[in-house]
């Protein structure tokens, strides 16, 4: 597969082609519907053979619009990038967005950055999409002054898939039906940071990965997963919360690899695909209680991630 060109911001943009077709959107978390509608620009920039450009924004919107309702993100714009690989797109802009953006007229951004920048001949939003200044850019409005197709929403089992309804499921631990309506598993991507080192006083060593607020995270517990890693991917027990049987361990997100070579991994980049939720978070009586506890967690999450 080809590489994927980015570019963050437009100032390094410069068209070495005549022609695109272009997509635009948020695409937090890049679900199902999302990859229909840049499919449907990489389809169409195939039959023209010109690039596919998926035009995003380096922060949700809300978070300039409105940043008392703005909603934690589901993917961060690394994970996304690799989505966007994965589908076939040719170039990314990851835009800026600022208030200076969002007042911004529809007809300026078309005009400015989609033809005579982007050098788009056509337009693929979905059918919901709006942009510009009070989101006048409707794809009514984009109709009327370019070649646009609006994709449809996306529906599974008769509800339509949105990032807000994936939020939520996340939020309440339902990492599994998440992960069915992203098309892939929900993952957190982060840096290997120290920790306390208990895990490796209890038999079972693990890598802790910094925490970012403005993400989603489900509730505390235990959750069956996969880590990938600069070696290869691995089991994962994926461990998230305050360890209240151990007190004054403050609250983290820890991963237990199963036939991890034991290679440090400190200061390196690894994704964490929870894949199921085990349990909620316990407290024991003792240590040796909490050791027998994540040896069955073991048991089931190998018997998970092998189904």
């Amino acid at each position: 597969m080809a590489t994927l060109i980015t570019h963050f911001g437009l100032a390094s943009l410069e068209a070495t082609w005549t022609r695109s077709v272009v997509c635009i959107g948020t695409f937090d978390g890049v679900h199902r519907g999302h990859q229909e509608v840049i499919r449907e620009c990489v389809r169409q920039s195939k039959e023209l053979e010109c690039p596919s450009i998926v035009v995003t924004f380096d922060r949700h919107p809300a978070s300039v619009l409105r940043p008392d309702r703005c909603p934690p993100l589901i993917a961060a714009v690394a994970e996304n990038l690799r989505q966007f690989y994965h589908i076939g797109a040719s170039v990314v802009a990851v835009i800026p967005f600022n208030a200076a953006l969002s007042q911004t007229p529809a007809e300026d951004f078309l005009q400015d950055v989609l033809i005579s920048k982007m050098k788009a001949e056509r337009v693929v939003v979905g059918e919901d999409f709006g942009f510009g200044r009070d989101r006048e850019g409707t794809g009514k409005w984009l109709k009327d002054h370019i070649h646009t197709t609006l994709v449809p929403e996306y529906v599974d089992c008769g509800k339509r898939i949105s990032s807000t309804t994936i939020r939520h499921l996340i939020a309440e631990g339902n990492v599994a039906e998440a992960s069915h309506l992203l098309g892939r598993s929900w993952s957190i991507s982060g840096i290997v940071v120290g920790g306390e080192k208990l895990g490796r006083t209890l038999g079972y060593p693990t890598i802790n990965l910094a925490m970012a607020e403005s993400y989603v995270f489900p509730p505390d517990g235990v959750f069956a997963g996969r880590c990938e890693t600069s070696l290869g991917t691995y089991v994962a027990a994926i461990s998230l919360g305050g360890r209240p049987t151990i007190p004054g361990i403050g609250r983290a997100l820890e991963a237990y690899l199963l036939d991890y070579p034991g290679d440090e991994l400190y200061g390196q980049s690894v994704r964490l695909e929870f894949l199921d939720r085990i349990r909620g978070q316990e407290r024991f009586d003792s240590i040796e209680a909490l050791k027998e506890q994540m040896s069955r967690d073991i048991e089931k999450i190998g018997q998970v991630v092998a189904q």
